[in-house]
């Protein structure tokens, strides 16, 4: 689906404008989306708008790292979005010149959705130009990521609890896959990053430097969401180290209570094979008392093993 929307010189938006009327001379600036594209559709960046080859060919492969290209009469870039159901990256592309803004995309924008509605209702749209929606939409991407960081820490702080008591399997492998999503949100967020220092520190992107403030406090929350990550998943490194402690320690008392069981029957056992034993000259086998005294001697023996065991803390 391609969709557009232009600025006239009257000072008013159109929407649906043909490609080929849209560099007519009647337009101060212009926006085209491509959304889900078709290969016919997909053609159309090529001819009529002319742009390089490597540039599409970069839209049509997707899931590439954020980076800028410059070309003789635009400026490329890959973005990155994040899905927020699935935390699956999804790429959006751009075109940026002057008097234009194309963005190309796979799947369905919620950011590009958001600032295509709020620039038809948008009072006075003189204001606007292509350098201002890139800013807005690049800016929605980033504060989409907050919730999905947010979320994640809620998450360790529930593997942390374990207020609902889950075993200790289920809570490392829970904890893997949180840090499975936390090095996803790394792999994305970090070159985003890296895309908007690039910018802020570019001399060949004047449209935007005028605008660096505001992208520099993109970068600040690109920045602050890198610390949450690392922060994040050092706490995962932690949570794990304690539930292996943790599950090593209940190991070893269980051992440790298991061996102290084994060493108190180890002196009953040792009698009980001796007067097993079928000799026929034995003292005790004769003695009238002999059963009684070798259960009483075993009786005697465990209970004061166990004593011995429980005051030098063995059962606790």
């Amino acid at each position: 689906m391609i969709r557009t929307i232009a600025l006239s010189y009257e000072k008013k938006l159109e929407t649906d404008i043909k490609l080929e009327d849209l560099n007519s001379g009647n337009y101060h600036w212009y926006w085209i989306d491509f959304s889900q594209a078709t290969p016919e559709e997909t053609n159309q960046l090529l001819m009529p708008l002319r742009f390089h080859p490597l540039a599409v060919e970069d839209c049509i492969y997707t899931l590439q790292r954020p980076k800028l290209d410059y070309y003789a009469a635009n400026t490329f870039f890959v973005t990155q979005a994040l899905n927020p159901e699935t935390m699956k990256k999804e790429e959006v592309d751009f075109f940026l010149g002057r008097e234009y803004l194309v963005s190309y995309h796979h799947h369905p924008s919620i950011e590009i959705n958001e600032v295509w509605d709020r620039l038809k209702d948008a009072p006075d749209s003189k204001d606007w130009n292509p350098a201002h929606i890139f800013y807005y939409i690049l800016d929605k991407m980033v504060d989409n990521y907050f919730p999905l960081v947010y979320k994640i820490e809620d998450t360790l702080s529930e593997l942390d609890e374990n207020s609902k008591g889950r075993t200790m399997e289920v809570l490392l492998e829970d904890l893997f896959d949180t840090r499975h999503e936390l090095l996803s949100l790394r792999h994305t967020i970090t070159p985003m990053r890296d895309l908007v220092y690039r910018i802020l520190n570019s001399q060949r992107l004047e449209d935007l430097q005028e605008r660096k403030e505001y992208f520099s406090d993109i970068h600040d929350h690109l920045l602050k969401l890198t610390e949450i990550i690392e922060a994040n998943r050092e706490l995962t490194q932690d949570i794990r180290d304690s539930y292996i402690s943790i599950n090593s320690h209940e190991s070893n008392h269980v051992m440790k209570v298991l061996t102290v069981i084994t060493t108190i029957f180890m002196p009953l056992t040792f009698i009980a094979g001796v007067y097993g034993m079928n000799f026929h000259y034995m003292p005790e086998l004769t003695w009238k008392y002999g059963y009684y005294g070798a259960l009483f001697l075993m009786f005697f023996i465990g209970a004061w093993m166990s004593l011995w065991f429980k005051k030098k803390g063995w059962f606790k």
